[in-house]
């Protein structure tokens, strides 16, 4: 009993000590506290180097480099043709069927197109079809056991979040680069443009075009389309652009059903109305699309549109952002009816307008 008694005496002792230094030392609660100095320090460097190996080695497998080859004339003085080489670039296998994504003008005017894969297998490519307006084509190869890249559909790209580039720049070979999503959505309401693009300071070089932006994950959150050019500019740097995995997807799969993308078309430019713009137009708490044009003879055009009106709904759905709208208007077949409710001069108005098919766009090089 005495030994009993003397451990709960030392027991309380102890105790009592204890309270009365968290008492005149409140430091000693937290963390970072005097006793830390006899723990043992686990540094970063002990669980391994950073690095991003494990979504390279998910991803780059489903990279391929895309070669378009035309005939042309063997000599200046020969009729006879041979196919070379005239285009290069990346693409991404999609499905395990086969289908490959990569860029249009990858592949245009192309009279054979082969695409290699990473484990050495090279297959002459059928084109199932193209979108000018996103800058996307899909390929379709066949074999077994074709490797296909990490998908989640629910992911929503978010700047700053790490992204490698994996392509083929200047026929290298498979090369990584890395940065950030520097900024999401980079896209005006022009009448030609469908672009919803990611844009990222990943190097995206010739032939890096069609090949994947994927998180740290090695997850695809895009396919990788241009690099930033600007007149009288020769060096830019850090500014590249990729068109994000939901829209590509969506390409995908209507090419793959119908042969092309079928969308409507309204023929404006806008802007999202935000709150420091709804105060200078005087809109109190509406929001919407404020248009900045209107193509002349397009449907917006034929309808009544003009220049300052307001949307506010479609077909009475409220908008607020340009590529909402601009995405409603896309999934409307040509030749529906869509009212649009708009704000013009302090009344509302309704006006409805008949979709079309847009206008192909003028071609631009890209890498």
């Amino acid at each position: 009993m005495r030994a009993i008694s003397y451990l709960l005496k030392a027991a309380s002792g102890g105790l009592l000590l204890a309270v009365i230094l968290l008492i005149l030392f409140p430091g000693l609660r937290g963390g970072n506290t005097i006793f830390e100095q006899w723990l043992p320090k686990i540094s970063a460097q002990q669980s391994g180097p950073l690095s991003l190996a494990t979504a390279v080695r998910k991803a780059s497998p489903a990279v391929v480099n895309v070669y378009s080859r035309s005939l042309q004339r063997s000599g200046l003085w020969s009729n006879k043709t041979e196919l070379r080489t005239k285009g290069l670039g990346s693409g991404v296998i999609m499905t395990d069927k086969g289908h490959v994504l990569t860029n249009s003008h990858v592949i245009q005017n192309a009279d054979q197109i082969l695409v290699a894969l990473q484990d050495g297998r090279i297959f002459t490519a059928k084109l199932i079809g193209t979108d000018v307006f996103t800058d996307l084509a899909v390929l379709y190869i066949e074999d077994e056991d074709l490797p296909v890249i990490p998908q989640q559909q629910e992911h929503q790209a978010e700047v700053g979040e790490l992204v490698l580039a994996i392509g083929n720049p200047y026929n290298l070979g498979q090369t990584i680069t890395q940065g950030i999503i520097s900024a999401a959505g980079r896209t005006g309401m022009a009448s030609t443009n469908y672009q919803d693009l990611l844009q990222t300071d990943a190097a995206i070089n010739r032939g890096n075009s069609g090949g994947a932006l994927v998180n740290s994950e090695g997850t695809l959150i895009g396919i990788n389309t241009a690099a930033f050019q600007a007149a009288n500019e020769s060096d830019i740097y850090g500014i590249s652009f990729a068109v994000p995995y939901p829209l590509a997807h969506k390409v995908m799969t209507s090419i793959i059903k119908h042969g092309r993308v079928i969308r409507g078309y309204l023929g404006i430019t806008g802007e999202s109305v935000s709150s420091t713009l709804a105060r200078q137009l005087r809109l109190g708490e509406r929001t919407g699309i404020l248009v900045t044009g209107v193509e002349m003879g397009g449907p917006a055009d034929q309808a009544g549109l003009l220049k300052n009106d307001v949307m506010l709904k479609i077909d009475g759905r409220n908008i607020r952002e340009v590529n909402l709208a601009l995405d409603s208007i896309a999934e409307s077949q040509p030749g529906e009816v869509v009212d649009l409710s708009i704000l013009r001069n302090g009344q509302i108005l309704s006006i409805p307008v008949v979709v079309t098919e847009p206008p192909l766009p003028v071609a631009q090089s890209q890498p």
